[in-house]
């Protein structure tokens, strides 16, 4: 049995799943809670006015963040919601144009927030083709253009990957799609504020965002679309957001998103540049304290401030159970329902390796001393672990 640890605040490296909020952005959407407190849509008086007003001009921010005229972004409920709304409305508006649904190209990795709307879509009747990518998560353009078929309609692969952090070549898979008339779609929910983003300087033509990943609040996030694309509502009643996501829009988390945009721009490669730093840190202190980690992902192609590693030889339950003293991580995705990561089993890791892996997010707080704490307490516990197996 392992004796207890101390009893000290332990050390947060779980920012991929959420961020905590910026008290630029909490100053931002003070206001709009009592003070400012009108609907947007109530346009007959001031209290309306400056609500659609305090919209509009967000909207504005934030598309001068991702090189976008603004009325191509539709506010949602977050990077999930964007997901169904993009991948749902427009393959559903394309099947009906065409008069039968098509075939779909995605990636074994991707968040369950684009496949489960696709399995959906599979339900349905599209024809789906779920690619797998290589051992370093990489995909490569080559492996879309083998799976593309005549009646291929939508493409959707991630930016950066939410759990093992690798960032896919999309710029190359969007001039492949744009070639052929093929709509790509990205979840940039990880990649957006963390590394430089546009869509169009991507060749991407659908893509999801969501506030709380960029130090902004939950509950809102953004589906980026060009105006001339098909996309079927998936809710009715109101008309807000051009018909395609009805409902009062919550100004104050919308004023937040945007303040959020740009403080993640604000000094963004500086700050790459130390998160890299640490994590590299990271990654170096582990491998020197316990030489048979392995590393999931492409340790070159891949988000600043992720690490995710293997640990061979100790029970995954029993690593969380006892590292969660210490050190705040997870191991794979928020939304991973208690299963061993979905991705990592793509890879070729054992069910067992998964479950004996740990995905590390530095975020904006991170200090040297947090590594090198982590790299302590991980040491330690994996040692400790081991010994007690003998």
């Amino acid at each position: 049995m392992l004796p207890s640890p101390a009893k000290t605040d332990p050390i947060c490296l779980d920012y991929q799943a959420t961020t905590p909020c910026a008290a630029e952005v909490i100053e931002a959407m003070a206001p709009w809670w009592r003070e400012q407190w009108g609907n947007p849509s109530s346009r007959q008086h001031r209290l309306g006015l400056l609500a659609a007003a305090a919209v509009s001009e967000a909207r504005e921010r934030l598309g001068r963040c991702l090189g976008v005229t603004p009325e191509r972004i539709v506010f949602t409920s977050g990077a999930t919601e964007a997901n169904n709304l993009a991948l749902l409305g427009h393959a559903r508006a394309l099947a009906r144009r065409r008069s039968r649904p098509g075939h779909l190209i995605s990636v074994a990795t991707e968040h369950h927030a684009v496949l489960d709307p696709l399995r959906q879509l599979e339900r349905e009747g599209f024809q789906l083709t779920l690619l797998t990518p290589a051992e370093d998560g990489l995909l490569q353009p080559a492996q879309v253009e083998a799976a593309l078929r005549d009646d291929t309609q939508l493409v959707s692969v991630m930016a950066a990957n939410n759990e093992i952090g690798v960032l896919q070549p999309m710029a190359s898979l969007g001039r492949l799609c744009r070639e052929r008339g093929i709509t790509l779609h990205s979840d940039g929910a990880q990649a957006f504020g963390a590394m430089p983003f546009e869509p169009d300087a991507l060749n991407i033509d659908l893509t999801s965002l969501s506030a709380h990943k960029i130090y902004g609040p939950k509950g809102v996030g953004a589906l980026v679309r060009p105006l001339a694309l098909p996309i079927e509502p998936l809710q009715w009643g109101g008309g807000q957001e051009g018909g395609l996501r009805p409902g009062t829009l919550p100004v104050p988390l919308i004023v937040g998103f945007a303040t959020a945009a740009e403080l993640a721009l604000r000094d963004q490669d500086r700050r790459m540049q130390r998160l890299q730093q640490w994590r590299d840190r990271l990654w170096m202190g582990l491998r020197t304290a316990l030489p048979d980690l392995l590393c999931n992902g492409n340790l070159e192609q891949r988000l600043a401030h992720n690490l995710n590693i293997t640990i061979p030889g100790v029970s995954g339950s029993r690593l969380h159970q006892h590292l969660r003293r210490h050190v705040v991580c997870s191991s794979g995705s928020a939304c991973s329902r208690g299963e061993p990561s979905h991705v990592l089993m793509a890879l070729g890791r054992s069910r067992q390796e998964a479950e004996a892996s740990l995905r590390l997010s530095l975020g904006w707080a991170t200090t040297e001393h947090d590594i090198d704490a982590a790299i302590a307490a991980i040491a330690e516990t994996v040692t400790r672990l081991r010994a007690s197996a003998l």
